[in-house]
């Protein structure tokens, strides 16, 4: 489940065809040897990943910031600062009024919009007052309890509080894997949080078991009351890789994981 796009809407991600949307099968029945030569390579390559990046001194070219084949900095590199804290209703807030602090905004902000909360009455007030500017909470919130009903929270096995039925765990977890800021100004950022998620209820008589995604979140933002909030945000589908081979797993080790496994704070 995620956010369709502005208007608030929410779209079940029903199960694709077989086909490789590259133009090929899908990868399966791999013979052992061959996955055994791929596991030895790959722990070959983090070993002397690892040995490359503890290794001492020694480089001046790396000392003196590199000569013209060094690798350049990322455009998401981490900024060494520290993550902001959470404010009301467990948002984080108090970003800093800086480019890197728009893109923390965003990226936090991407994550509680499509959060299993969103769908809760109670929590959803409070996050619309807590991540939107304050002259859009009002007709967003009216916006989002139209999108979601206690018909549409019923088609996906929850009640009208946004619960799953006992037994069962709703899973609407989203993982942002970087941002691009498309426009900045001391008023206003545009930033695009590219993420992926998992999304559906764990359980095992459920009809909508839990799925994979991949979109990108386009966030308005403006600076207001001394930090920045969403204006406007609207969603669309990948960029995806090809899916791999993980064997999935059972509801009970999904539900297991949700419980056990917090979400993080993004900062740059």
């Amino acid at each position: 489940m995620s956010l369709g796009d502005d208007t608030g809407r929410t779209r079940t991600r029903l199960p694709e065809g077989s086909g490789d949307p590259y133009g090929g099968a899908r990868r399966s029945g791999r013979s052992s040897s061959r996955s055994l030569v791929t596991v030895v390579g790959v722990v070959v390559l983090l070993i002397a990943a690892i040995a490359f990046a503890n290794r001492g001194g020694g480089d001046s070219d790396a000392e003196e910031g590199g000569g013209g084949d060094s690798p350049k900095a990322a455009a998401t590199a981490p900024s060494g600062e520290k993550p902001v804290s959470a404010g009301e209703a467990g948002v984080p807030a108090g970003f800093p009024h800086t480019r890197q602090g728009a893109e923390s905004a965003a990226a936090n902000y991407a994550v509680v919009l499509v959060s299993a909360d969103i769908l809760k009455p109670d929590r959803r007030t409070e996050i619309v007052r807590q991540v939107f500017v304050s002259e859009k909470q009002a007709s967003l919130e009216d916006r989002f309890d139209r999108a979601y009903t206690k018909e549409f929270l019923g088609s996906i096995g929850l009640d009208e509080n946004g619960n799953a039925a006992p037994g069962e765990t709703y899973v609407s977890r989203t993982m942002p894997i970087g941002t691009k800021v498309t426009s900045y100004s001391d008023t206003e950022a545009g930033v695009d949080v590219w993420c992926s998620g998992v999304f559906g209820t764990a359980g095992e008589k459920t009809t909508n078991p839990v799925t994979s995604d991949w979109f990108t979140m386009t966030l308005q933002l403006r600076w207001a009351d001394g930090d920045w909030k969403v204006d406007s945000f609207a969603q669309k589908d990948g960029p995806a890789p090809v899916p791999g081979d993980n064997k999935a797993s059972t509801a009970e080790e999904m539900a297991t994981a949700v419980q056990e496994y917090g979400g993080f704070t993004y900062a740059r």
